[in-house]
């Protein structure tokens, strides 16, 4: 039933129609097949390089000299409302929203890149409120004020959708990043804006995320110029059960609510009822059950917890870890992120410092597609002191250089 759902939404990419009405001054405009979209406002060149100096500066853990790339134009931004369905649920519809962000300025035709955000522990930190959302604003002001059109989906269970949060759940993630393009592409032809190469780009979670939607993408014939990744966590079962067994004083002391997030998301979306009471020491289960349907935040949860997940972790569920001995375990295995022969040039950005993905993680991809024969797969050292923010920033430093020198150069 997934893959016929698929083969649907692919041919609804080529032939969705769009209403002959235009957004003017925030109003709502309603397309065909449950797509709508409003204008949220703008970015000026002035705010644009306010983020990408003063604002980037703050965001920083580790201080650097990287910048981003001065605006050329200003940016306008839009919420996009639309549907998607849940394919672990028999494809359960449900709504989301996500973000375009359209450079003020005229041009034949553009370049998308498609964003996936990373781990957030609030349901707006996401694209779609873009004040909220400091990597999104980092992308509006390195891309789309450089003449990229730039989309970004929530995803199931962030921002204005009902669900609960699909953290790292596969199939639902790919489906709402590809509905995400697909109401994008209908939106862009309402506003009528022509796109040109499409590139993707994420971050930690929404690296994981990217490749998942990639090999979708692939896999339908979709072509995409180019993938770039920074902290990408590519094997779900190898990075919790380093978490769980060879702590590091490098860890950051939030990857628990990480694991909170997963444990909580598998139960609901996978079918594993009293997985987060296994799983979870008795004394933690409620402030976790409560962080992850949004009732407190991490601010209050996070006295509550332990700092490592270890010990939040039922000792006879840690110990099965080793040898992948449940459903959850199991099912982290099956979606790793990279075994796939690639036919998309990639580059994989990792740091030293990070705190969360370790390098020999975040580079996997790269020996894999040696050993397989497939398309260009580069790791990228980020630096020594690179942290979990610093090897996004540079990574999108440098993968906006390397998407200009593979743009068409009629686009922009």
């Amino acid at each position: 039933m997934a893959r016929f759902v698929w083969g649907m939404v692919a041919a609804l990419l080529m032939a969705l129609p769009a209403a002959p009405v235009s957004a003017a001054g925030g109003a709502a405009v309603t397309l065909a097949n449950g797509v709508s979209y409003q204008l949220l406002g703008s970015y000026d060149v002035a705010r644009l390089n306010r983020i990408g100096t003063t604002e980037l500066q703050e965001f920083k853990t580790i201080k650097s000299d990287l910048v981003l790339a001065p605006a050329r134009n200003g940016v306008k931004l839009y919420r996009v409302s639309y549907r998607t369905v849940i394919p672990e649920q028999e494809n359960r519809p449900v709504e989301v929203a996500g973000l375009i962000a359209v450079p003020d300025r005229a041009a034949a035709s553009y370049p998308l890149v498609s964003y996936q955000h990373g781990t957030v522990f609030t349901r707006n930190e996401v694209p779609s409120f873009p004040e909220q959302s400091m990597e999104t604003r980092v992308m509006i002001a390195q891309f789309a004020g450089q003449g990229y059109i730039v989309i970004a989906a929530d995803y199931i269970g962030k921002g204005s959708s009902p669900a609960p949060d699909s953290y790292m759940v596969r199939e639902s993630t790919v489906q709402a990043c590809y509905d995400m393009l697909v109401a994008a592409r209908a939106v862009l032809a309402d506003l009528k804006l022509t796109t040109g190469d499409l590139f993707l780009s994420g971050w930690s979670q929404g690296a994981w995320n990217t490749m998942q939607f990639r090999n979708r993408l692939e896999s339908l014939g979709i072509a995409v110029k180019a993938a770039a990744t920074a902290s990408t966590p590519t094997d779900l079962y190898l990075l919790l059960n380093r978490w769980i067994n060879r702590r590091t004083s490098l860890d950051a002391d939030w990857l628990v609510g990480s694991a909170v997030l997963l444990v909580n998301s598998y139960e609901h979306y996978y079918g594993l009822p009293g997985l987060s009471k296994a799983a979870l020491k008795p004394q933690y289960w409620q402030t976790a059950r409560d962080f992850y349907e949004n009732r407190i935040g991490w601010s209050e949860a996070s006295p509550k917890l332990p700092k490592s997940i270890s010990e939040l972790f039922q000792d006879d569920f840690a110990a099965a870890s080793s040898l992948m001995a449940n459903r959850f375990y199991r099912q982290l295995h099956q979606n790793q992120a990279y075994q796939w022969r690639y036919t998309t040039p990639s580059r994989y950005y990792y740091g030293t410092a990070d705190e969360v993905v370790a390098p020999y993680i975040a580079t996997l991809p790269v020996t894999y597609q040696e050993a397989v024969g497939g398309a260009a797969a580069t790791a990228v050292f980020a630096g020594d002191r690179a942290d979990h923010r610093g090897t996004f920033i540079f990574g999108v430093v440098d993968q906006k250089r390397w998407f200009d020198s593979l743009v068409d150069r009629q686009q922009q």
